[in-house]
């Protein structure tokens, strides 16, 4: 379905929905009116399952920059907006709030895609100004979440890459990396590919309730070691750690991250910004209430008393004591299993920018 109606979804009443992260919609930061429920003692009647709706991003420009000294890249694409995925911790939920729509069922049903992502790719590779680096794909919402199956946005940016030989980079949940695998194969022979795959648990149940719609566990693990297999450097990203309930699997997730042909690994601890807070808050509260008020506890811990820490230095890896044991512990694991803590470096000599299209009104006619 395509439409342009941004009306964010009707209230969902706030228990777990099927196949979804989040209970329901949230206010937002910005919205500029809040509801009340009256309970009136009769049952309410439950609204249907929310459909998921494909809708158009009509961006300006494609390649986002950044400086921040946390994350080793200064490069990002991002062909989707929202993601269906529905990973209730994701710090990317806030962004939907800039469209009117709410952080919580919003972010995983009412899904943006760029159509004009590869043209502004090929556009702003063909700048005279345009100076290579690392492309990272995939660095906000998931640029292998399920329609891309069928909008092969990714698979375009992939070819792009290719013919002009610039360095590119990704980071997913989604065995359907495995569709692209000869382009990240051809890539890799010239020292152009990196690919991170993000491993949260290995613990079947708990992966569905936190991240409903994302491959499994096992299917990321065969896309590894697929991937590895023909020759491309791959990394384990462990993320988010949350204390007091994955984070017992730090050197597990290593093991087999290493057993499944990783060669490097990085780690990040749970953020809460803005609204995923109350949202993963009220995860908690449905489905581990028995443990809800110790990790939140923790958490608070680990962020200077504040549910979340943008400081640069901190706001990945925490502070405190128990931030410096699970810093110990991830340094020893990648030790004992031989991975590295660096990521590889890809080589942007051999970049060649694509030819600018002429504007169509510019292009010369034939005589004959």
């Amino acid at each position: 379905m395509e439409d342009f109606d941004l009306q964010p979804s009707p209230e969902i009443p706030h228990r777990p929905v099927k196949g979804r992260g989040a209970a329901g919609n949230v206010a937002h930061r910005f919205s500029v009116e809040t509801r009340q429920t009256e309970d009136d003692g009769w049952e309410p009647t439950l609204p249907p399952l929310p459909q998921t709706r494909l809708l158009i991003d009509s961006a300006k420009s494609i390649i986002s920059r950044n400086d921040s000294p946390d994350i080793g890249f200064t490069q990002s694409l991002n062909p989707y907006r929202g993601c269906e995925h529905g990973c209730i911790y994701c710090y990317a939920r806030p962004t939907h709030a800039y469209l009117g729509l709410s952080p919580g069922l919003d972010f995983e049903t009412q899904i943006f895609h760029k159509p004009d992502a590869p043209r502004l790719l090929r556009e702003e590779l063909s700048h005279p100004d345009y100076v290579c680096s690392t492309i990272v794909l995939g660095t906000v919402t998931d640029a292998y979440q399920p329609f891309e199956r069928k909008l092969r946005l990714t698979r375009a940016l992939l070819e792009i890459a290719l013919e002009t030989r610039h360095p590119i980079s990704l980071v997913t949940k989604s065995s359907l990396i495995l569709r692209d695998i000869d382009l990240w194969a051809e890539l890799a022979k010239r020292n152009l590919a990196h690919i991170g795959i993000s491993l949260t648990t290995l613990d079947g149940p708990l992966a569905r309730q936190l991240e409903p719609r994302a491959s499994a566990p096992a299917a990321r693990l065969t896309a590894m070691h697929e991937l590895s297999d023909v020759g491309i450097p791959v990394s384990a990203f462990v993320a988010p750690l949350i204390p007091g309930l994955n984070d017992h699997e730090l050197e597990t997730l290593l093991q087999a991250a290493q057993a499944h042909g990783a060669t490097s690994a990085a780690y990040t601890l749970l953020r809460l910004p803005h609204e995923v807070a109350g949202l993963f808050s009220d995860w908690l509260a449905w489905h581990a209430p028995e443990k809800a008020a110790r990790i939140m506890s923790v958490l608070y811990d680990l962020r200077g008393g504040r549910a979340n820490d943008a400081n640069f230095g901190s706001r990945m890896t925490g502070l405190g004591h128990f931030a410096d044991l699970i810093r110990q512990r991830f340094e020893l694991a990648c030790r004992r299993h031989g991975l590295s803590r660096e990521l590889p470096t890809l080589d942007s000599r051999q970049f060649s920018p694509p030819a600018p299209a002429k504007p169509a009104d510019e292009r010369q006619l034939s005589l004959f």
